[in-house]
């Protein structure tokens, strides 16, 4: 998977990071470019610093560090060599590149009323690399299949960064939209999906049109504010499937309670370690003593290139784990 971002890195780093072992390049998850600090990846829930030979160390000291000119360089390539039009992104604090690949940035904030207008001197950025994983889903959605009403329960995934809940939910849309609901439910037909890909990591659209694998009947507003880009979906689409990643604004819940209302069902993500933890997020707490959700599924930590799971009901009493 390293090779699918190789392109957007200054040339000295690329190469240093082309010698890694195989193994380490194709399952890299994140590469941190730091100024005047060492530079690191991670991988399967571990992490190394690089030298300048590519040779992956534990100690600081003999680490390759960025230089000034490596940020600036990689800026201009992330941002083609257009600042200017990037304003928006520089100012939410990060970069979507073609193939869903999303560049955090941190540097220094320029204000404006009290609110980030910009990142200036940008001398960190974090490149998580995206992967479209088919099948990590088939295990968990039989879980989430609503049989009285031939569809899914309203469901929010429930995970701590880095353990796919992006990924996953990126395969559940596949699934839903084709039918591939399991053997159990093999009678249902497909469904209607609509994605609102705030960051343009879930489709990974080029020009509008997803790259990643979403089925065939899935439709996508790209870059689109989620509250927002919701209720769209819910006037002018017709989805009979709604997915949003990452929730958690007052907008975000309201628009959620227009599309339950008007029998769309909701399948969201949520930063959090448990149940417990989520519901302690205002937002969150109202939606869930609403009971919007009537099914979660917490990721926990991965085996291997998946994660394991629990699915809870309604009451969070558990279901089933994975």
């Amino acid at each position: 998977m390293l090779a699918s971002i190789s392109h957007l890195l200054p040339q000295n780093i690329r190469f240093m990071l082309s010698e890694l072992p195989p193994n380490v390049q194709a399952s890299v998850e994140e590469i941190r470019v730091r100024e005047s600090r060492p530079l690191e990846i991670s991988w399967a829930d571990r992490y190394a610093f690089i030298s300048e030979r590519g040779q992956m160390i534990t100690q600081e000291a003999l680490a390759y560090k960025p230089s000034r000119q490596d940020c600036l360089t990689l800026l201009e390539i992330l941002t083609n060599h257009s600042l200017y039009t990037f304003e928006e992104e520089l100012r939410r604090g990060y970069i979507t590149v073609s193939g869903g690949h999303r560049v955090g940035l941190a540097g220094r904030t320029i204000l404006d009323q009290g609110q980030v207008k910009q990142i200036r001197d940008v001398s960190s950025f974090n490149i998580r690399i995206a992967r479209e994983i088919q099948g990590v889903g088939q295990e968990i959605l039989p879980y989430l299949v609503d049989q009285s009403i031939g569809n899914i329960h309203h469901t929010l995934i429930i995970s701590p960064p880095q353990q796919g809940k992006t990924t996953l939910i990126r395969d559940l849309a596949r699934l839903i939209s084709r039918g591939e609901w399991g053997a159990r439910h093999s009678s249902l037909s497909g469904k209607k999906v609509g994605i609102v890909d705030e960051r343009s990591e879930l489709a990974a659209c080029v020009k509008g049109v997803p790259r990643f694998d979403l089925g065939p009947r899935t439709d996508v507003l790209d870059g689109c504010p989620k509250a927002e880009g919701m209720m769209m979906m819910i006037r002018s689409l017709s989805p009979e499937v709604l997915i949003v990643d990452e929730i958690g604004r007052v907008e975000d819940a309201f628009a959620i309670h227009e599309a339950v209302h008007t029998g769309i069902r909701v399948l969201a993500t949520a930063h959090g370690a448990s149940y417990e933890d989520v519901r302690r997020r205002p937002v969150l707490r109202e939606l869930m003593e609403s009971g919007v959700f009537t099914k979660y599924v917490i990721l926990q930590r991965r085996k291997g290139a998946s994660a394991s799971f629990r699915i809870l009901d309604q009451q969070g009493k558990a279901m089933g784990d994975g």
